[in-house]
């Protein structure tokens, strides 16, 4: 620590911190309207200067050291910060009262008033350009936009898409998309990041514009007026008579206009962020500090909300007869299903019974759900879709290190010195976490290796990518493990210290040579070598993989090679290093977490542990049953064995998302009773005999947990919509008419008891998670979390790891003389799974209408296929028809299909095969036949997708080049600044 004295008064400071940090800390008020905490020192705006030494120098770029003496208010600084930000408002008019930003949070108004200037020095000059609406979601205005660059600095080294750039030397310099395009046909992927970050009205989401002010939904001739008195009486009145006036509106706003904090409900990253609504309309999406993404968002968290709003939202229970679904009462569906499951219960036994929890819901849902099946039926068929993704990542990570979860926080992960992905592409599944990759990779030199089938982002941005044959990642992760133990190259001492099994575990390793694993994979012995060396040389490393490891028939024995890895290079128990298996819903964490599981009460405490269902017992006043239930794998097999007689699934399209659609569709449909649960009337839907309307997440309260762990909660948006009801009340009914006497009157209440029975949540509480606080299981009584894991030890009773010894197995479902070509499937950025929630965004539908299959250059010239052909995939279980996107991010034979559709759903095409261990289905490993159609119709994806934009990457906002224009200077009489980083 040093002292810094400012404006007279000594301050504490950490060397190398930034004034304009401290100034901020200690409550001095200064304007600073380029600066952002999360962009950093941008430097355009020059508001922020203040004195030093008789000197000016901008706050935002100085970094303090011992002694320094800064004057923040002296004539020179004040001077200096009125002139610049007089330049400001030259390029801005100021009409606040008119205008939808007028909310309080606009800094040119805050600046502004914090200033006091009453008249412009500098006159307003206009710009000759057009506002751009061309994209769906957010229009640009550049008579508004004060050139301050926070746009470009977020779209650049924040989200790293490269988009935005201002062209300095231009005579009139505007921010622009890909160097001069359109926002609607350049690379822009409607993240956010520039509307979440500009200071003023400049960017706005279409969303707020004539909904926010109580006169913006004016016609424009009327606004123009307006704006134009406002012009008229500023030299007489001043700008503060006009801003207490539109301080005033904005206060009225404040009556209508509700913020609420929640959490995404799409993928596992779990951004935070708040909704800004007025009665049930969403005005914006506002990221401000969330714990994991900042002021960050991808398309789908920041747009992706009107589904809630649809008019196609169930809003009565559905109940069949006859073979046609009619409208029943809450009262008559419930009584009906109590009946039922009742009657099930007694004439075939509990087990008859099975039950199905959402990873979209809340962690207290998936409680009661699985407290309702074992507690109240008396059967642990209990499960949730992490069968289908990421149980065996989970299953690796037990067998090795203890704890099914990611080492640390994806905040860790920029401090590797090396990340290493395989089989996920994160720049589409997890955008906000991929941000912070692309950002440690572009700003702080972190080496990136990519092993994938598809030469997506991610792949491109690498510094070595790799395609290795499907399902062959096992084999080269243990060949470089092993290369790297013949070679020196191990981490012995970690190994001595910290890590049991390594004999064994090298005599495994006999078969895995690298000439094996080049022939095996189609990897040359080069790249082997090179990805070792890679990884030895690196400070830190961690590998993040998805479903392209573990939805294979040996994903659990692959999650366990990349921990093995990670174990004999020495890359746990530190920061920068770690295993981190990319959870693909926001809460299949937490469902799993919960107790969602056939093998695991909450807390993953096993069902045949005596002590574990003594404790639930007690508290539960029931006797549990003790044996593993069945999987979402086996109840299928079970109702086709005619022993599962009755299901109960909410939040779930189980007929989509299951493999071999074709199969469990069929299955469902020998039920003698199914339940479905949720929010509009899905596929899976077709097969109930009753239907419940349930409520989304902006319509209730609870909990999620992420992918890296981290509990949050999430507030109630929106009432829930007339007719539906949260997941966990309709649990809760049920539950009652089938005797139980629960009286949960809010799910804190639900979690209050989920911490005394489970110990790795035990300091879980509602209080500690108050608005954006969060914790990252496991949680002790006292509230202390574990942010890192195994910075201790290992999650195993002597504190050490274990390596676990593989044994080699092929993929199923391979290539043949009919089904010749290999497909591979997964998510899109602009859609979440099926689409049952994204096709509801009217933006969304217009970027990326359809489904479609990517196809190589080389096969499409071979069949005589285009982009927009028409083509039936036939494999051995089923067909779809489709349209082709002929791509070089896949090669050969290799087809990619992603999963977002309902009409053609790709798992009419998968296989019942599946994992050995966890039975997660080997989704990537399915052959196809292709048969070109004569249909040719236009490309399933339209120009104004983002897939067809040029990026222009560069420096952030080159701040420099503006320094060198001729009309350019330091505010203050051409002071210099010192000391500027």
């Amino acid at each position: 620590m040093i002292t810094v004295t400012i404006d007279g008064v000594v301050h504490e400071a950490m060397n190398g911190e930034r004034l304009i940090d401290i100034i901020n800390r200690v409550g001095i008020k200064i304007s600073q309207v380029c600066y952002h905490p999360q962009l950093g020192p941008i430097q355009t705006c020059d508001t922020c200067m203040v004195e030093m030494n008789g000197q000016l120098a901008r706050a935002c770029a100085t970094i303090v050291s011992a002694g320094m003496a800064i004057f923040t208010k002296s004539e020179k600084a004040a001077a200096a910060q009125r002139e610049a930000f007089d330049r400001i408002l030259s390029n801005h008019v100021l009409y606040c009262t008119v205008c939808d930003n007028n909310n309080g949070n606009c800094t040119i108004h805050n600046t502004e008033k914090l200033l006091a200037i009453e008249h412009q020095a500098i006159p307003y000059h206009s710009k000759p350009y057009e506002e751009d609406h061309s994209n769906p979601f957010y229009r640009y205005d550049p008579q508004q936009c004060i050139l301050c660059g926070r746009c470009v600095e977020a779209c650049q080294n924040l989200q790293v898409n490269e988009t935005l750039s201002i062209n300095w030397e231009d005579a009139h310099p505007r921010v622009l998309w890909d160097g001069g395009s359109t926002i609607g046909e350049s690379s822009c992927v409607s993240c956010g990041h520039c509307i979440s970050v500009c200071p003023c009205n400049a960017l706005m989401e279409k969303s707020m514009l004539g909904h926010a002010g109580f006169f913006t939904a004016l016609p424009k001739t009327a606004l123009s007026g307006m704006i134009d008195v406002v012009k008229g009486v500023e030299p007489e009145t001043g700008y503060g008579a006009i801003l207490q006036l539109s301080e005033a509106e904005s206060h009225m706003r404040e009556l209508r206009i509700r913020r609420t904090k929640t959490v995404c409900t799409y993928c596992g990253v779990g951004c935070s962020f708040n909704i800004w609504t007025k009665d049930r309309h969403i005005l914006k999406v506002q990221p401000l500090d969330g714990p994991t993404n900042g002021v960050s968002t991808c398309i789908k968290g920041k747009f992706g909300w009107d589904f809630v709003n649809s008019p196609d939202r169930l809003t009565k229970p559905l109940i069949r007869e006859a073979g046609k679904f009619r409208e029943a009462s809450w009262d008559e569906a419930l009584d009906l299903v109590a009946r039922k499951f009742a009657e099930i219960k007694v004439k075939n036994g509990p087990d008859s019974l099975a039950f199905v929890s959402s990873s979209k819901c809340t962690n207290e849902e998936s409680y009661l759900m699985q407290k309702l099946s074992r507690a109240v039926i008396g059967t642990n068929n209990m499960d949730n879709c992490s069968r289908y993704c990421q149980a065996p990542a989970t299953q690796g990570l037990f067998r090795t290190v203890g704890i099914g979860g990611d080492s640390g926080s994806i905040r860790d992960i920029e401090n590797a010195g090396l990340v290493l992905i395989i089989g996920s592409n994160t720049a589409e599944s997890h955008p906000v976490l991929a941000t912070r990759v692309k950002r440690a990779h572009k700003l702080r030199q972190q080496k990136l290796i990519v092993s994938d089938l598809r030469e997506h982002e991610m792949a491109k941005r690498a510094d070595l990518f790799f395609r290795p044959k499907p399902g062959t990642d096992m084999v080269w992760l243990s060949a470089v493990s092993r290369y790297l133990l013949d070679n020196g190259m191990a981490d012995t001492k970690f190994l001595n210290k910290w890590v049991n099994g390594l004999e064994e575990y090298k005599k495994s390793l006999a078969p895995f040579t690298l000439e094996f694993a080049s022939r095996t994979c189609g990897l040359s012995e080069d790249t082997q070598k090179k990805v070792a060396h890679m990884i030895a040389e690196a400070n830190g490393v961690c590998v993040l993989w998805a479903m392209g490891v573990t939805q294979h028939s040996m994903g659990s024995d692959t999650s366990t090679a990349i921990s093995n890895l990670l174990l004999i290079t020495g890359n746990y128990m530190k920061t920068g290093s770690g295993a981190y298996p990319l959870r693909g819903h926001n809460n299949v964490q937490g469902a799993s977490d919960h107790g969602a599981m056939p093998n695991f009460l909450p807390g993953y405490q096993s069902v045949d542990d005596p002590e574990v269902r003594s404790r639930f017992e007690a508290n539960w006043k029931v006797q549990l049953p003790s044996t593993k239930g069945l999987d979402n794998h086996e109840m299928v097999e079970a109702i086709y064995e005619g022993k599962l007689k009755a299901m109960y699934l909410f939040g779930e399209e189980m007929s989509l998302v299951d493999s071999n659609a074709n199969f469990v569709g069929d299955g469902l449909s020998k039920l003698d009773f199914f339940v479905v649960q949720d929010i509009f009337f899905s596929a899976t839907c077709h097969f109930a005999d009753v239907v419940l309307p349930a409520s989304p997440s902006l319509e209730k309260e609870g909990t999620f947990t992420s992918t890296e762990r981290r509990i949050q909660r999430l507030y109630e948006v929106f009432e829930p919509l007339q007719g539906s009801r949260p997941d966990w009340r309709i649990i809760q009914d049920l539950a009652n008419r089938l005797g139980a006497k629960w009286q949960y009157q809010h799910p804190s209440e639900i979690y209050r008891e989920v911490a005394s029975l489970t110990p790795l949540f035990a300091g879980v509480t509602y209080e500690r998670l108050e608005g954006s606080k969060s914790l990252q299981w496991p949680v002790a009584a006292d509230g202390t979390d574990q942010p890192l894991l195994y910075t201790k030890e290992f999650a195993f009773p002597d504190g050490k790891a274990r390596l676990f010894p593989l044994a080699l197995s092929e993929p199923t479902d391979q290539p043949s003389v009919e089904f010749d070509l290999h497909l591979n499937n997964g998510r899109l950025l602009e859609h979440f799974h099926e689409g049952n929630l994204t096709y509801r965004i009217e933006g969304i539908r217009e970027k990326t209408p359809d489904v479609f299959v990517e196809v190589s250059p080389e096969l499409a010239k071979q069949r005589g296929i285009q982009s927009g052909t028409w083509v039936q995939l036939t494999s051995r279980y089923g067909q779809v028809r489709v349209r082709a996107l002929v791509t070089d991010r896949v090669q050969g034979k290799q087809l990619y299909m992603p999963m977002n559709s309902v009409a053609s759903p790709v798992n009419r095409l998968t296989s019942s095969h599946t994992d050995a261990v966890t039975h997660t289905p080997a989704y990537k490993e399915a052959s196809v036949h292709l048969r070109v159609l004569p249909e040719v119709g236009e490309s399933p994806l339209p120009r104004i997708n983002h897939r067809f934009g040029h990026p222009t990457p560069q420096h952030g906002v080159e701040v420099e080049r503006k320094w060198k224009r001729a009309d350019y200077r330091v505010p203050g009489n051409g002071l210099v600044q010192i000391q500027t980083n």
